[in-house]
C-alpha cells in the first residue's frame, strides 16, 4: 500500500516579511522532517506574503524572495517542500516550487489569475499554461495555486497526467459565505477527476482582508475528510492512501464553535490584532459613547490585544444621557481598561462662540450636531498622538453606506473594525459575545441596557437614529440587496419594500461615496466590502 505523509502549514506569512517568512518556513520544515513527513506544504506566496501589491514591481524585493527560496531548497534533505513565491524570469509569475534533495526540482505557475473583488493578480502576474505534476514517494501529485482549482481545466490536466492527489495552496480571504463555496468547488473537482484534494489556506489579517485558514481534505469520491478550524495556526498532519484515494487527518485541532457569529467574531479579532501588531503600534484608543457600536468595538479590542493595551474615552456633552455614562463606565470597569471622561462642552461652546459672527442669520441645524462630533474627533486624535495608541473608528457598515457619519468627526480613526458589519449584525455579535462570556474568561462585557436601548448619536435632545433612517432591520435588508446583491431599485421594491424608502436609501448610498473614500480601512467580512472591493465612482450621473 502506497501512502504519503503530509504536513500542512496553516500559518500566517506576513506581506513583505521575506526573511522572517523564510525563517518560519525553515522552522516548520524541521518539524515536518522530525515528524516523518514526506511533503510539507505552505500557502500561496509564502515568502512574499499575500497580496504583496506593488512590492512586486521592485526588483530588489523579487531578488530577496529568490535568494531565500534557494537557501530553503538547500535545507530540504530528507523531506520535500512545496513553497509559494513570486517567480521572476523576465515576467513575474505567482508560483509554487517543489524543493527536494537540496534543490528547486520544479516550479508551477498559477494559471487562473483572479481579477475581481479584492484580487488584482492580472496587474502583477502573467498566467501559467500547464499544470505541474510530480511523483513524491510513489504518489503522483498535481500542484495547483488557489484560483486554479476554481476552474475545471487545471485539475483535469493533472488527472490526465496521472495525478492521484492534487495539492492546492491558497491565500483565500474569508467572508461569511466562503467556506461553503470552497467545499462545493473541491467536491466538484474531486468528482470530476477522481483525485483526492488537499486545500491549504493562509491565516492572518492583511490591511482590509482576513485569511481564515479553514484548510480542507477531500477524498477522491468528493467526500470531505477533514476541516481545519478557522483562524487557528497549526501544522496539520495528514496521510494519503493512494489505493483508496482517501485522506486521513491526524489529530487536527477541534473547532470550538462553527456558529456564524463565532467565526465572524474571530475574524474581527484577528483583523484588529494583526493590524496593530504588524504595524508596530503599542495599543489602541477609542471613544466609548455608551452606544452599541463602540461597546462591541471595545470588547473586540480587548479580546484582540488585552485590556492593558486598550484605552477608552467617554466624551459627554449636554445631550449625553445618564444611561450612556453609566453603560460606558460599567463596561470599561468590567473589561479593566484605562478609562477617561473628558467633557466636550467647553470646547464645543468655544467653537460656537468663535463661529457665531460667520453663522449670523442662520438657524441651528446639522452643522452644530456635526461640530460636536468633530470636537470629539480632534480630542481623540490628540490623545492618540500623545499616547502613541492607534485610534479605532467605531462606525458600522449601515452608517457608512448611507453617510450617517461625520467626516473628521466620528469617522476619525486609523482602523475601523465594524466597517463591513451591518448594524443588525452588530446586535447579533454583541448578544453572542455576552452569551459566550465564559469562553473569554469573564462575565457579560456589553451592558444589556446598551444592547436594548434605541440607537442614538445623542447630538440633540431625544434623538434616535430612526429620526433620520428607516428601522435598521429594513435598512439593512435594502442595503444587502443593493450592495451585495447588486439588485436594482425596482427589483428591491418588488420584494415588498416601499418604493420611496428604496429610492431614498439608494440615493444616500450613491451620494456618500465621497465619504467612504476618506474612511479608515477595516476588515472585509462580507461578499461586497467598501474599499478595495466595491469601487464606485464618486462623480456619477447614474441613479
Amino acid at each position: 500500500m502506497t501512502t504519503l505523509r503530509l504536513a500542512l502549514a496553516q500559518f500566517d506569512f506576513p506581506v513583505g516579511a521575506v526573511a522572517a517568512n523564510a525563517a518560519r518556513v525553515g522552522d516548520l520544515l524541521a518539524q515536518a522532517r522530525d515528524g516523518g513527513a514526506d511533503l510539507v506544504v505552505y500557502p500561496e506566496l509564502t515568502l512574499s506574503g499575500y497580496p504583496p501589491e506593488d512590492l512586486l514591481l521592485r526588483p530588489s524585493f523579487l531578488a530577496a524572495c529568490d535568494s531565500e527560496l534557494s537557501a530553503l531548497a538547500a535545507a530540504t534533505n530528507g523531506v520535500a517542500a512545496l513553497v509559494g513565491h513570486p517567480h521572476s524570469e523576465g515576467e513575474v509569475y505567482n508560483a509554487a516550487s517543489l524543493l527536494r534533495q537540496g534543490r528547486v526540482e520544479l516550479t508551477a505557475h498559477k494559471q487562473a489569475l483572479p481579477n475581481y473583488g479584492v484580487f488584482d493578480d492580472k496587474r502583477y502576474f502573467r498566467p501559467g499554461h500547464e499544470t505541474a505534476v510530480a511523483t513524491i514517494e510513489g504518489v503522483t501529485v498535481g500542484l495547483l495555486i488557489c484560483e486554479d482549482v476554481w476552474q475545471p481545466e487545471p485539475a483535469a490536466q493533472a488527472a490526465r497526467a496521472g495525478a492521484e492527489l492534487i495539492v492546492v495552496i491558497n491565500a483565500s480571504p474569508w467572508d461569511g459565505a466562503k467556506q461553503a463555496e470552497r467545499e462545493a468547488v473541491l467536491r466538484a473537482r474531486a468528482q470530476e477527476t477522481g483525485c483526492a484534494l488537499i486545500y491549504l489556506n493562509l491565516v492572518g489579517g492583511q490591511d482590509e482582508v482576513v485569511y481564515d485558514g479553514g484548510s480542507l481534505l477531500v477524498n477522491g469520491d468528493g467526500s470531505v475528510a477533514a476541516r481545519a478550524p478557522a483562524f487557528v495556526e497549526a501544522l496539520l498532519w495528514a496521510d494519503f492512501d493512494a489505493a483508496t484515494r482517501t485522506l486521513l487527518a491526524d489529530a487536527w485541532p477541534a473547532m470550538q464553535d462553527d456558529a456564524p457569529e463565532a467565526t465572524l467574531y474571530a475574524a474581527l479579532v484577528r483583523g484588529i490584532r494583526d493590524y496593530i501588531e504588524k504595524n508596530g503600534f503599542g495599543g489602541v484608543l477609542l471613544g466609548l459613547s455608551g452606544g452599541i457600536d463602540s461597546a462591541l468595538t471595545l470588547a473586540l479590542a480587548v479580546d484582540a490585544l488585552g485590556p492593558q493595551r486598550v484605552t477608552a474615552v467617554m466624551m459627554p456633552s449636554r445631550y449625553t444621557s445618564q444611561l450612556s455614562l453609566d453603560g460606558a463606565r460599567a463596561q470599561a470597569e468590567q473589561l479593566g481598561v484605562e478609562y477617561h471622561i473628558i467633557s466636550i462642552e467647553q470646547t464645543f461652546q468655544s467653537f460656537i462662540e468663535a463661529l457665531t459672527p460667520a453663522f449670523a442669520g442662520k438657524p441651528a441645524d446639522l452643522t452644530e450636531e456635526n461640530l460636536q462630533s468633530r470636537t470629539r474627533g480632534a480630542m481623540l486624535m490628540a490623545l492618540s498622538n500623545k499616547h502613541g495608541r492607534l485610534l479605532l473608528a467605531t462606525g458600522n457598515k449601515s452608517e457608512m453606506a448611507v453617510g450617517y457619519a461625520t467626516l473628521y468627526g466620528d469617522m476619525c480613526g486609523a482602523y475601523a473594525p465594524l466597517k463591513d458589519v451591518y448594524k443588525t449584525v452588530v446586535y447579533r455579535l454583541s448578544r453572542w459575545r455576552n452569551a459566550h462570556a465564559e469562553r473569554f474568561g469573564g462575565g457579560e462585557v456589553i451592558p444589556p441596557a446598551v444592547i436594548e436601548r434605541p440607537p442614538s448619536a445623542e447630538l440633540r435632545d431625544n434623538q434616535t437614529d430612526q429620526d433620520s433612517l428607516p428601522p435598521y432591520d429594513e435598512l439593512d435588508a435594502i442595503l444587502e440587496r443593493f450592495i451585495e446583491g447588486e439588485q436594482s431599485q425596482a427589483e428591491i421594491a418588488a420584494q415588498g419594500f416601499h418604493c420611496d424608502t428604496v429610492r431614498r436609501v439608494v440615493r444616500l448610498v450613491l451620494l456618500n461615496e465621497f465619504k467612504r473614500r476618506q474612511s479608515a480601512p477595516g476588515p472585509r467580512v462580507t461578499t461586497r466590502a467598501f474599499g478595495r472591493e466595491r469601487r464606485y465612482p464618486i462623480t456619477s450621473g447614474w441613479r
